[in-house]
This record gives C-alpha cells, structure tokens and sequence, in this order.
C-alpha cells in the first residue's frame, strides 16, 4: 500500500512544458504507518502521528528538480487555517513548535525528492490538506498534493497523552477488543466487546464527529485550534457519543419497547454502530445504554490516539441533588418502594483516559473518567469529564470537570428507609455498598483489575460524621421526612447461597441477631422483586411472612427457598433480583432491615470454531453454535442466533416449534473476518414462553495474518 497519486489534472496553475512540474506523489504510506504505528486504522488515508516526521517522495516531470533554481513551499491546511513550510535541507535548523519540511539526505534525485515532514507536537487532531508550491524567480507553480490525517501521538515524551509502558499502550491505544464486567458484585458476569478501530470507515467516522460537533458547526477554525488539546478533544466526543445536544451517534433507552432499534443488549462492537450513524446522515443509532456508550467512546478516543479503557463501577450512586446519599424507600413488609428521584445502579460503565492535566497541577496527570451516558448535564450539555481519578480518591470537590458528581458516585451512602403511612419507622445507613467494586480488563488478559483503590482512600470515622451531618442537613432541607437514628437492637442480615442461575431454585438464609437479654416474639417478611440495573423495582414475585420465637442469647438462622416454578415467567439470564427482609419486634415495634441484589446466571451456549480460535483473513472458517435445553420443561418457539462484526453478514438463525428437555438445537455458519485484530461471535437463545432472551454466549476470535 503505498498510496501512488498521479497529478494529473491536480495543478492549482498552470504547467508549462519545459519546466519542473510535480507528476507524481508517494506517500510512502506503508513504512510511515509502520513508524507511525496505525498500520490498519485507514485504506484510504495516510495516517500519521503528531510530533513524528512521515515521509513523502515527488516526483517532477519536464524540466529536471534543482533545489538552487527549484524552491519547494509546503503548505498544510484545515479550514481557513494554514502554515507554509520551505523545505529545508537536512543540517538546517527548524523550530520544534512549527510544522517543517526536511529533504531526506538519501532521497534527492533529478527528476525526485524524498521529504520528511514534521508537524508540531500540539498540532490539532484533523484530516489535513497538503499542497506544494514550487518557485522560481520567474514563476511559481502550486498543486495539491493530497491529504493526510493527524492524530495524537502516546509514544512522544512531549505529547499530553504520551504512555511511557509499551504493554500498557499495547492494550489501551492498539488492541482492538475489550473485556467489559457487568451484573452484579454479587455474581459478575462479562462479555467482549469488538473496539474495530481497525474496521474499515471507523477512523474516518471518528473524525467526521468532531466536524459535526457544535463546537465544530459554531467556530471550525477555533474547534481547529483547541483540537491539540487532549481535554477539549474528550469533551468534544464524550458530549457527541450521545445524541442529547446534537448530531451524536447514541440515542439512549432503559426500557420498553426496542423494537423500532436495536436492543443495547444486542450490540457486540462499535464498528455497525459507527457505519450506522454515518450511513443515516448522522441520525442517532437506537439503542444504547451505558456500557454501549462507554465502549463506542473507547474507540473513538483510541482511534484518535488518546490511551483509554473502559471501567465498570458496581453499586454506583446517581446523586443528583449532592446530598452524598441516595435514599431507599421499603414498605414494612419488605417491598422496595420506586418513589426515590435518586438510585444506585447494580453496575455502571465509564472510560478513563490517559492524559495530564496541564491545566491542573501534576499530581492530577494520568487517568481521567470521561462518562458519556447522558445523567446529568455538565456546562449546560450532557457529557461528564475528564475528571482526575485522583481527585475523586482525594476528594477534591472543586477539580474540574464533575468531580462531585463522580465522587458521590463511588462513596455515597445509601439510607434505607421503612416506612409506613407515610411515616419512617424504620432506618439503616450502608456505607459500603457504593462504589463497592470498580472493575477494568487486565493488562494482557481478561482477568479483571480491581481499580477500587484509586477511587475509594478509606473513609475515617470524621469522614462518616461529615458525610452522615451532610446527608441529614440534605434531608431536611429537602422536605423529606426525617429517620429515626440508628440504635436497633435488632440486626438482620440476608446472605443469597451460591451464584443461582436460571432454572435452579434460589436459596436465602435470614440471620437474626439480639442486642436484648430477654426472649421476643419477632415477624418476618421476605420479599423478592425484578428490577433494573440502572433504576426501581417491579412488582413483586414471590414473598413471605411468619412468626418467629426468639429465645434469649439465640441468634436465628432462617431459610428460605424460592423455586423456579415461581419466577420462571418472570425471569431471564442476567436478570437483577431485589430481595429485602423486614423484622419488626412484636412488642416494641421495633423493625430492623436487610436487603441484597443479585443476578441469575444464564444457561450455557457452546461456541466451537473448527481448526481453533485463532484464523486468517479472508479465510472462511465454519463455526458450530449450539444450545441444550436442560430446564425440566419443553421450550416452545426456540430461536439460536448468531451474528459477529467483521466475521457475519447480518444474523443467522435456527428454529424449533418444541425443545424437548435434554435436546439440543444447532446452527453452522461459515465465517470470513475482513480484517486482522480480535472480533467477537455473538449467539443468542430466546423462547416464546420467556419474555427475553434467556442466554446469552460470546466467544473471542483472533484474526491474524
């Protein structure tokens, strides 16, 4: 690929015969992608870094190049903004802060030249124009050489997002695949998901956004100018993966009806996201939620050069009024209540991008949490960040950008309330579960990195006593209704057995324990309810209530069973169950709460790829999908589907009226990968008795050449 472009027709002025005119121009493209690194990011561009020379070699027609008589003008373009650079000779001396021109010591021939350009190290992230000017004494002939694209550049010491560890950039800038954690901190489940900055169109798509950002739109050549700067740039696409504002890619939803869309759960890569959005003229894809957005911002962040990894917050608070708690509503016989404006997701997904913070001091360089699920609006539009995971550690509110924000996301305390008749009769503060695991792949491996450190200092008691007068101040400002203390004399823990999944019966054990010396006569109510990772309560489907004798110095255990008979029309893989006990003492109508989260694992999809995992482009390969019905039932209307970016056109399917118990239904698909790097093979089992898909299976394909 050395990207030959004849000038032919190309000449801004005339050429006359019989002097030196520009035939030819090799953009040498495939040892700059190669010094460059971004081998693969373009087919039809030359892509290069900033900070780093790249080659390109002219070759002249009509009169011999003679550089005494000859003098090369260079001239780099984005919008109504430009540098001319005189191509020098090799000894000469050029100032690192402008863009030069360098005539390669080995590369001067009559009728060619080699040139090394080189651009600023702050220089904007942009497809640039090129143009040569040649001049004489007498004349002065210009032409247009092509375009090139710029990115940033993590291997140069001077760079904002330069990464000095080659493993570390190995796998947040070049790896095209990602391992995202979602589910529960009870039962964490995880999927690959396909970056494909290497996909055809991606790189082109990733700068298209920035040309249609409002920013761009309002002021193209002070967007140009602010582009150099790696915290402008992630506020720009964070703001633009989302469609809240402008023409962003993502349009967001978290419940009902997909069907005019795609269902987030569906999505495994970024690439059909991005053709989408480009191909619809920039209309919003549909449907994303957050992991989708925080994953399409990885690409695009990777794409344009900028170090990130894509990082899972478990429990995380959505604070939307700073009180740094979140508040939990349950009636008195264990039913989670969906009356609070504020919640706490089962898990959350965000990016953190490499950078410094010239802006800052130093001690806030490094990773930034960049969100671009739309919550909460940040300088009047809906993006959040970069703000220094440092300062979300050491707590310092004022840093910008939504420092509060994402701290209240990770150390809120969640005050759970029960009430009745509008009164609170009950209250426990969790000062834990927030933010209580904080996830991202592991350098080299699928393993999860626990990251949880460099959010959370440990809290001390002066930490809890600011954060719980806060809370209450927060309260009672707002008008809600005030809590008795904590000074139970009842404590209640609620432990789920094992990780349940789908099919098998879920099993609960209720401690109770006494601060009193006297026997009670104590009411149990267990509830459990389906809910959203990322909001309220459903109805709920099963619950339970007794009386129970408790004897003085006894610590009950309490156990229950719920069978799958009883939640199997309710419940799907990776479903979140709510369950919550509530005691109450008879005699003083004390209560004491207790509450748990977890998901239901789904059944196994088996993935097999004959001769391995490991195949060549445009090789076909066939791949075996299958699934086994090992519920106790027949499944009516079951469907096996399979699809995978870069390997399948569009979804395959298989198709059976009745799955019997112990049979198995299969699809075969011959899959080619367009291009090296990892893609990911999705398959997906549903039945017309489940309301969703019951299983879902992904399985890691290596392209190599």
């Amino acid at each position: 690929m050395s990207f030959l472009h004849r000038m032919s027709g190309l000449s801004l002025k005339g050429t006359d015969k019989g002097h030196c005119q520009l035939k030819l121009v090799n953009y040498e493209a495939d040892e700059n992608h190669i010094s460059h690194e971004t081998q693969g990011l373009s087919r039809k561009h030359l892509v290069v870094r900033r900070g780093k020379p790249f080659k390109i070699t002219l070759k002249f027609g009509g009169q011999s190049w003679h550089p005494e008589f000859h003098h090369l003008i260079l001239e780099v373009r984005i919008g109504d903004l430009s540098e001319r650079m005189r191509v020098q000779f090799p000894e000469e001396w050029s100032e690192p802060c402008r863009w030069s021109a360098k005539i390669d010591q080995h590369g001067i021939h009559p009728h060619s030249v080699t040139i090394n350009i080189c651009s600023p190290v702050m220089s904007a992230v942009a497809l640039y124009n090129l143009y040569l000017h040649i001049e004489t004494r007498q004349s002065r002939k210009s032409y247009v050489v092509g375009s090139f694209i710029l990115l940033c550049n993590p291997w140069h010491t001077d760079d904002p997002v330069y990464m000095p560890n080659d493993a570390k950039i190995e796998e947040y800038m070049k790896s095209d695949y990602g391992w995202l954690f979602m589910g529960t901190a009870l039962n964490i489940n995880s999927r690959p998901w396909s970056f494909g900055q290497y996909e055809p169109g991606v790189l082109e798509a990733c700068l298209q956004l920035l040309q249609v950002s409002p920013q761009h739109l309002r002021d193209k050549n002070k967007d140009y100018s602010l582009r150099a700067d790696p915290v402008y740039l992630s506020r720009v696409i964070c703001a633009m993966v989302n469609c809240n504002d402008d023409l962003g890619i993502l349009e967001g939803k978290w419940q009902g009806s997909y069907k005019d869309g795609v269902k987030p759960t569906d999505w495994s890569g970024s690439a059909n996201i991005l053709h989408q959005w480009m191909s619809s003229n920039y209309s919003p894809v549909r449907y994303g939620q957050c992991w989708v957005f925080a994953s399409v911002l990885c690409t695009v962040m990777r794409a344009l050069g900028i170090p990130s990894r894509v990082v899972t917050v478990f429990n995380a608070a959505h604070d939307g009024d700073r009180s740094l708690s979140i508040k939990e509503y349950y009636s008195t016989t264990g039913e989670k209540l969906n009356v609070s404006k504020d919640s706490v997701w089962n898990f959350h997904v965000w990016v953190e991008s490499w950078m410094r913070r010239p802006d800052l001091s130093s001690e806030f360089d490094g990773w930034q949490v960049v969100d671009p699920t739309p919550q909460e609006k940040s300088a009047g539009i809906f993006c959040c960040g970069p703000c220094p995971v440092a300062a979300v550690q050491q707590r310092f509110l004022k840093i910008p950008f939504d420092t509060p924000f994402l701290h209240a996301s990770v150390n809120a305390d969640i005050v759970r309330l029960i009430v009745r008749d509008g009164r609170v009769v009950g209250r426990k503060v969790d000062s834990e579960t927030v933010g209580q695991l904080i996830y991202t792949k592991s350098v080299g491996s699928d393993r999860p990195e626990d990251l949880t450190p460099a959010y959370k200092a440990k809290k001390n008691e002066n930490y809890f006593s600011m954060v719980q007068s806060y809370s209450r101040a927060m309260m009672s400002c707002s008008g809600g209704p005030s809590a008795p203390e904590d000074s139970s004399s009842l404590e209640v823990s609620l432990n789920i057995e094992g990780v349940p999944s789908v099919g098998d019966s879920i099993t609960l054990t209720v401690t109770i324990k006494s601060h009193l010396h006297g026997p009670r006569v104590l009411m149990e109510h267990v509830n459990a309810q389906l809910k959203e990772f990322n909001s309220g309560p459903q109805q709920s489907f099963w619950k339970t209530s007794k009386k129970v004798h408790m004897k003085a110095g006894e610590d009950l255990k309490l156990s229950h069973v719920i069978p799958p008979s009883t939640y199997e029309a309710c419940l799907a893989g990776d479903d979140i169950v709510n369950v919550a006990v509530v005691i109450t003492d008879e005699e003083s109508d004390e209560r004491a709460l207790a509450a748990q989260e977890f998901s239901l694992s789904s059944p196994q999809i088996t993935i097999e790829i004959e001769g391995g995992d490991t195949i060549k482009p445009k090789e076909k390969q066939t791949a075996k999908v299958s699934f086994t019905n090992t519920f106790s039932k027949p499944l009516n209307g079951a469907v096996l589907t399979v699809e995978g970016s870069g390997l399948l056109q569009g979804k395959q399917e298989a198709r059976l009226a009745l799955l019997k118990p112990g049979e198995k239904i299969e699809k075969q698909v011959s899959i080619e990968a367009s291009s090296p790097g990892t893609k990911v093979l999705m398959a997906t089992f549903s039945h017309s008795d489940c309301p969703s898909v019951v299983s879902r299976c992904f399985h890691k394909v290596s392209v190599k050449n």
